[in-house]
Parts: C-alpha cells; structure tokens; sequence
C-alpha cells in the first residue's frame, strides 16, 4: 500500500503578482485558486501598508498573511518614510501582528551610506529582538554600453554574505545571467525563501515569467526542495500586469499554482 505525503511547503501568493489589481483582490484570487496564503508586497497601495485592514481581510478571507516583503523598490523609497531602519522594523512589527514568519529584504542601495555600512550588524541585531526571520534576496547589476553597473551594497547577492537566510529569487537569476542551481546549492539551509518565477535572461529586463515559460531550473529547485523537506515558503511572484484580461490573469495565477504543487508533490511522493 502506497503511502502520499504532503509536501512540507507552503505556496503563497505574491500580491505583486496581480498589480494593476490591488492587494484585496490578490487575497480574493488566492483564497479562489487554493493558496495556502499571501505574500504581501508593501508598496503604493494603501492597503498593503494598514494593519489594520489588512487583519480585516485575513479575517474576511480566512487567509494568513504568510510573509510581509519590506518597501524596498525604488518606486517605495517614501513608503513607510525614508529612513530603511524604520521601515524594517516596521515591516518586523507587521509580521509579529499578522503572524508572517518571514520579512524578505532587498540589499541596501548604494546610497544609502550609512544603512549599507550597518546592514550585516543591524540585520543580526534584530534577528536577536524577533522570532521573525529577515531573508535578504538577489538582486541583479544593470549592463550599460558594456558596462556593468551594481546598484546595491554590500552586493547584489546575498549568496557570498554571512546572511543566515536568503530568499531566492528565479527571475533575478535570469536577469542577472546567474547560474541559478549553483547559487541555489551554495545556500543550503540558508535557504528560507523562494520567489517562484522564471525568466530568459534579458538584459536590464526582470521578466518574472510563469514558472515553466523560461530558462530557470524552477522544477528541479522545487523538486529538491521538497525531497529535502523544505518547510520554509514558496511564493508565486509573476508579472500578469500585460494579461489581456482578468480571466487570463486568473489562469497564470492558477497555471504557477498547480506547477508549484506538481513538482513538490513529484518530490515527496518519489
């Protein structure tokens, strides 16, 4: 008699992957579809930056919020104020109420001086002040004429830092021209996120494609994941903005769903 076992996973979704729709209608699509949850990208919606509402639509949804990934674009350096420590520890403060384990953080820009310099330490401070975790995720450097221009400090990736938790993402490894299974096996159990989509590798272009229409190693990473027991978060982060209607936004949603929970399930059940 065949034993089926559950992948440890969880498989939440990005509310990035529904923009130009809201943060309410990511909860909406993911309860519909099957998500074990949101990832709630903190950015212009008002929404995604009230607690309290957000509460009210885990309630109304009966729908956890899974991760809360901090303000930390170009288009949100006003989010939440300008000062980065304040917003990680707000973000923190948002995950500790809502019950996210996880704070996804991107590499300090440049010329944010002082916040680069400190990152490492003030990054392992809070760590000692929450249960919740901070998982710095790759980036990608900008090519121009040539050149190769990296925006972010200490890094673009956070693989080569003394950061006990990374996200990975799969779209960034595309545009960065990363081999994507080999940063993935350097981590190990540093691994505490993933960022599920793919790409082709344009340059200067983060495609963050539906898992299975790029290059991206997104089923061997998942299959991976899962034979090793995984019980950190996969989180569907796709662009649909170009969908030419909602219900073909509905079905890249559902098609990223079921490739996340084939290919895990694949692992679990071999």
């Amino acid at each position: 008699m065949s034993v089926i076992r559950v992948p440890s996973a969880q498989v939440a979704l990005s509310t990035a992957s529904v923009y130009p729709e809201r943060t309410p209608d990511a909860f909406e699509l993911a309860a519909r579809l099957g998500y074990d949850g949101v990832e709630i990208m903190v950015g212009a919606d008002p929404v995604s930056q009230d607690v309290d509402v957000l509460e009210r639509l885990v309630d109304h949804y009966q729908l956890p919020i899974l991760a809360i990934h901090a303000p930390c674009l170009l288009v949100t350096q006003r989010v939440w104020g300008k000062d980065p420590w304040a917003k990680l520890k707000r973000a923190q403060q948002a995950a500790e109420r809502v019950g996210a384990k996880t704070v996804v953080v991107h590499p300090p820009f440049r010329w944010q001086r002082d916040y680069a310099r400190d990152f490492e330490v003030g990054l392992a401070r809070m760590r000692e002040e929450t249960d919740v975790v901070f998982a710095v995720e790759n980036m990608f450097p900008l090519r121009a004429r040539g050149n190769k221009v990296v925006p972010y400090s200490p890094d673009w990736n956070p693989v080569e830092y003394d950061f006990p938790q990374v996200t990975l993402d799969l779209s960034h490894t595309a545009v960065s021209g990363s081999d994507a299974w080999e940063m993935f096996t350097k981590l190990g159990d540093r691994l505490a996120h993933l960022h599920l989509a793919d790409g082709v590798g344009i340059p200067n272009r983060d495609e963050h494609l539906v898992p299975g229409r790029g290059n991206q190693p997104c089923a061997p990473i998942l299959e991976r994941l899962a034979g090793n027991g995984f019980d950190g978060l996969v989180v569907l982060e796709i662009n649909t903005r170009k969908a030419a209607s909602r219900t073909e936004r509905i079905d890249d949603l559902a098609e990223g769903l079921a490739f996340a929970r084939l290919h895990l399930a694949a692992a679990a059940n071999a």
